[in-house]
C-alpha cells in the first residue's frame, strides 16, 4: 500500500496524531494541522512551533503517523523517516496558503504561521485493524468529466471558443458553478480576468497581481493550491466603486473594476495554466462548500488545464503567423442620436464613456486607437496591423493580443457601451458604433 490509496486521510478533516521519541526513549504525542501529499512515497507536515515534536524529530528523524478515513473511519499507522525542510518555494507556499485556511475557519489566524514544510519518507503503511464503515460511491466519475471536458477543448477553433469549452466542461461535467479564468499580461506582473461563470459580476478586466491571495500565490509559485475551508488572509475583497461624477479628475475616478468571487468562500482551487515552463494564467475554482474539492478534483483539474494552456499557445503562435491581407474597408453606416463623449486619459489608457469607467491598459489603448481610426472612417481591422501599432505599445511580443480584444469585446457587451466589437473572419474584425462619438483625449499630467 502507498499513500495514493489513502490520499482522502490527508485532507485534514480528522487531525492526524503524530508519535515521536526524545533520545532517553521518552515518548511524545501530538496532533498535526497540516498533512501535504508530495507522492505515493513522500509527504509533508507543517511545522509551526518549536516543541517537543519539534526538537525530537530534530535529534530523532522516525516518527509515527496514525491516520482517519474521513468517511470508513479506518485507521492506518505510517512508519515515517525525516529528510528535510523547506521555507520558501512552491510546497511552503502550497501550505502556507492552506494552513491560513485552516487558521481562519478555527478562529487562530494569528496563531497559526507556518514555520517551513518537513519533509518525510513514507516507509511502511499498515492497516489498524477494525470494522470501517462502507465507503460512499463518489458524487461523479472524475475520469469521465476529465475525458469529456478534454473533448471539449480538442474541438474549440479559436480563444473564444476555448474559453466557453472550459467554462461549459466546469459547469456540466465536474458541476462546479463558479470560476474564472485569468491570464499573464505582457508585462508578467499581474492577471487580468479574461472569463468567469457563477458571479453576479462577471468581473472582465479585473487585476489580481501575483503573490495576492489563492490565484497570485498559484501563479506565482507555478503550483496548485486547495483550500478546504473559508479562509480570510487569502480571500479577496469585493471591491467597491466608488464613481467620482463631479470634478472630473482622472486621478480621482476609479478604475478598478471588481473581481468576481463569492462573499463567502469555504473551498478554493487554483491551478496555473502553462505552455512548457511558460505561465499562461490561472484556472480558478470556488465553492460555498466546505471540503467541495479534494485531491482528485486536483488532478483532473490540473490536467484540463494544462490541455487549455497548450491550446492557448497554439491559438496565439497561429494568430501571429497568419497571413492576414489588408481588411476591406466599407462604407459605415451613418448613426443618429445624442453624442457620448470618449475620453482616454493617457496618464494609464483608461477609457471612459460618459462617466462610465470601460477599460484602461493595454485593451484601453487599443480601444482608443480603433476609435481614432473609426472618426477617421475605418470600421474593418485586422488584428496584424494592431500588433504592429505604435500607439498601442504592447509590452511584449508574446502579449495575447486575441485575449486583449476577448476581454474589450465582453467588457463592451457587459457595460451595454454603443461601441461593439464583431468578429468577421480568422485575424479580422470590425468596430459597430451606434451613437455619434465624441473623443476627448486627455493628456498624462492633465486636468480635465
Amino acid at each position: 500500500m502507498n499513500l495514493d490509496a489513502i490520499r482522502e486521510c490527508l485532507d485534514g478533516s480528522i487531525p492526524g496524531v503524530m508519535a515521536t521519541c526524545a533520545p532517553d526513549g521518552t515518548p511524545n504525542v501530538a496532533y498535526l494541522s497540516q498533512i501535504e501529499y508530495l507522492d505515493g512515497s513522500h509527504l509533508a507536515l507543517s511545522f509551526q512551533f518549536f516543541n517537543k515534536t519539534r526538537q525530537n524529530i530534530l535529534a530523532n528523524p522516525q516518527a509515527r503517523l496514525l491516520l482517519i478515513h474521513p468517511q470508513t473511519a479506518a485507521m492506518y499507522r505510517l512508519s515515517l523517516h525525516y529528510l528535510r525542510t523547506e521555507t520558501e518555494g512552491p510546497l511552503f507556499e502550497r501550505m502556507r496558503a492552506k494552513l491560513a485556511g485552516i487558521a481562519s475557519h478555527i478562529g487562530m489566524g494569528g496563531v497559526f504561521r507556518l514555520r517551513g514544510s518537513d519533509v518525510y519518507r513514507v516507509q511502511a503503511i499498515e492497516q489498524v485493524p477494525g470494522r470501517p464503515l462502507p465507503s460512499s460511491p463518489p458524487r461523479r466519475n472524475l475520469l469521465a468529466a476529465t475525458r469529456h471536458g478534454s473533448q471539449r477543448l480538442a474541438a474549440a477553433g479559436d480563444l473564444e471558443s476555448l474559453l466557453e469549452a472550459m467554462l461549459a466542461a466546469l459547469r456540466e461535467d465536474f458541476e462546479i458553478r463558479h470560476a474564472m479564468v485569468l491570464l499573464l499580461d505582457g508585462g508578467g506582473r499581474k492577471l487580468f480576468t479574461l472569463a468567469s461563470c457563477g458571479y453576479e459580476q462577471s468581473g472582465i478586466g479585473s487585476e489580481i497581481l501575483l503573490g495576492e491571495g489563492v490565484i497570485g500565490v498559484a501563479a506565482r509559485e507555478g503550483t496548485p493550491i486547495r483550500i478546504a475551508h473559508m479562509t480570510s488572509e487569502y480571500a479577496y475583497g469585493r471591491a467597491i466603486r466608488e464613481a467620482v461624477a463631479q470634478g472630473g479628475e482622472a486621478e480621482r475616478l476609479e478604475t478598478a473594476i471588481p473581481p468576481p468571487g463569492l462573499a463567502e468562500s469555504r473551498s478554493q482551487l487554483a491551478v496555473p495554466i502553462s505552455a512548457g515552463r511558460r505561465l499562461l494564467g490561472v484556472l480558478y475554482v470556488e465553492s460555498p462548500q466546505d471540503l467541495r474539492f479534494g485531491y482528485d478534483d486536483e488532478d483532473a483539474l490540473v490536467t484540463l488545464a494544462a490541455q487549455l494552456g497548450l491550446a492557448i499557445n497554439q491559438f496565439r503562435d497561429a494568430a501571429e503567423s497568419a497571413a492576414e491581407p489588408p481588411p476591406a474597408q466599407e462604407r459605415r453606416r451613418r448613426v443618429t442620436g445624442p453624442p457620448v463623449t470618449v475620453r482616454h486619459y493617457a496618464e494609464n489608457d483608461s477609457v471612459f464613456f460618459g462617466d462610465d469607467y470601460l477599460i484602461k491598459g493595454v485593451a484601453g489603448a487599443i480601444l482608443w486607437t480603433l476609435l481614432r481610426e473609426h472618426e477617421a472612417g475605418r470600421s474593418s481591422f485586422a488584428n496584424r496591423e494592431l500588433r504592429l501599432d505604435p500607439r498601442i505599445r504592447l509590452p511584449d511580443i508574446s502579449d495575447n493580443l486575441e485575449a486583449r480584444l476577448i476581454l474589450l469585446q465582453r467588457r463592451l457587451l457587459e457595460r451595454e457601451a454603443c461601441v461593439r466589437i464583431e468578429k468577421t473572419g480568422r485575424g479580422r474584425f470590425r468596430l459597430c458604433v451606434a451613437r455619434p462619438l465624441q473623443l476627448v483625449d486627455v493628456p498624462a499630467g492633465t486636468r480635465s
